[in-house]
């Protein structure tokens, strides 16, 4: 069985659902535009353009500048004005109409590239409507599984309704897993395991599903004394968090999502990876997704050969039965099709590496089955 740990599925960008109104989507998009690493660009002649006039103080969505953000549906893509010129950028892949990914677009997606399974993430500009999720899993309920999102500043003021919004998620709505962003999290640089935060994790290890995290490189808690490797630092303390938070709690799965920040540990065309990095896997119950096209896909091209020795350290120090294979479906496109998301470990890594079929089996499915309890065919 072949099982995708990492996919979406979303309504358009200015979906109301989950929101105050369809504007608060809007700009949370906006704001996400923001900050990521994929190029803008001038719509007239393609010419490189700002991203960072979408939200030039990193502040709150209140204090966004008007820039006319907008969607174009017809192209499925953000535009916006700067400057008399309308701009654009692909987080987002290109050619979703409307600017979503529905359950049936995914299906489709999976019987082309033969994934029998895939567990839907969530995302707070994609949308924050679990109900939206179980919808899915109802649509096509033997092949879609999906984790329950929730809003993670809310926990600093109201822990006991975000407790009830993820009990109710799970026993309710039937969702099979939690999605906890560090990143989205901090209204201060109190660890998220302790504080306001401890009794949230008392009730989350009481549900019996795993946990995804998502865990940020900086600047919070980031280490002063070393600047140039604050992102690294950074993440290295939130895996800290995560070691203490697994001994707190030692029945509760977890998984790292999208594997390790791999743009923060490049050297060249390497990845270095520091020695701690690998002793939150002393603890069994935590395993990594194997997800690099999305991460890395604008730097190495298909079948990503420079990633190859890091993925053997993964599957020597970590081991197949805790890899799972994930792709971010389908923003993965920006770079690779679903097929070749597939074939880049299965038909070129695989035999290169040496990793015997059932060592491979665990990684494309069996992890992710044993962790979300997904019944094997």
């Amino acid at each position: 069985m072949i099982i995708d740990s990492h996919a979406y599925c979303f309504e358009p960008a200015d979906s109301p659902r989950g929101y105050a109104s369809s504007r608060e989507h809007l700009l949370t998009v906006q704001q996400a535009q923001a900050g990521h690493h994929q190029p803008a660009f001038r719509l007239r002649d393609r010419v490189a353009g700002p991203s960072d006039v979408l939200d030039p103080a990193r502040g709150d969505l209140a204090d966004l500048p008007d820039v006319n953000f907008r969607i174009d549906r017809a192209a499925g893509r953000v535009l916006w004005d700067y400057r008399g010129e309308t701009y654009t950028k692909h987080f987002y892949p290109p050619n979703l109409r409307n600017l979503e990914f529905t359950p049936d677009s995914l299906i489709g997606e999976m019987d082309y590239a033969g994934i029998d399974k895939v567990l839907l993430h969530t995302n707070a500009m994609l949308g924050r409507s679990n109900e939206y999720q179980a919808e899915c899993i109802q649509r096509f309920p033997d092949r879609i599984l999906s984790m329950a999102l929730l809003d993670e500043r809310q926990i600093h003021t109201d822990v006991d309704a975000v407790i009830a919004g993820v009990t109710a998620a799970i026993k309710d709505l039937g969702l099979h897993a939690i999605k906890f962003n560090p990143a989205g999290y901090t209204v201060s640089d109190q660890p998220w395991d302790s504080g306001p935060y401890a009794p949230f994790w008392d009730a989350v290890s009481t549900l019996g599903v795993p946990v995804f995290l998502t865990l940020c490189t900086g600047p919070a808690r980031a280490s002063e004394a070393h600047p140039d490797l604050a992102g690294q630092q950074s993440y290295l303390g939130e895996l800290r968090i995560l070691m203490r938070l697994m001994n707190r709690h030692p029945h509760l799965l977890c998984s790292i999502t999208h594997g390790f920040p791999w743009r923060v540990y490049r050297d060249g065309d390497r990845i270095i990876l520091p020695d701690q990095i690998w002793a939150p896997f002393e603890n069994p119950n935590l395993s990594l997704e194997v997800c690099f096209p999305v991460r890395i896909g604008d730097i190495f091209d298909y079948p990503y050969h420079e990633v190859w020795p890091t993925l053997e350290a993964m599957v020597e120090r970590i081991g197949p039965s805790r890899l799972m294979y994930g792709t971010d479906m389908p923003f993965q496109n920006r770079f690779c099709t679903y097929r070749q998301s597939r074939h880049w470990l299965e038909r070129h890594f695989a035999p290169a590496a040496g990793l015997n079929g059932d060592d491979l089996a665990l990684i494309m499915g069996g992890t992710a089955a044993r962790v979300l309890g997904a019944a094997k065919e």
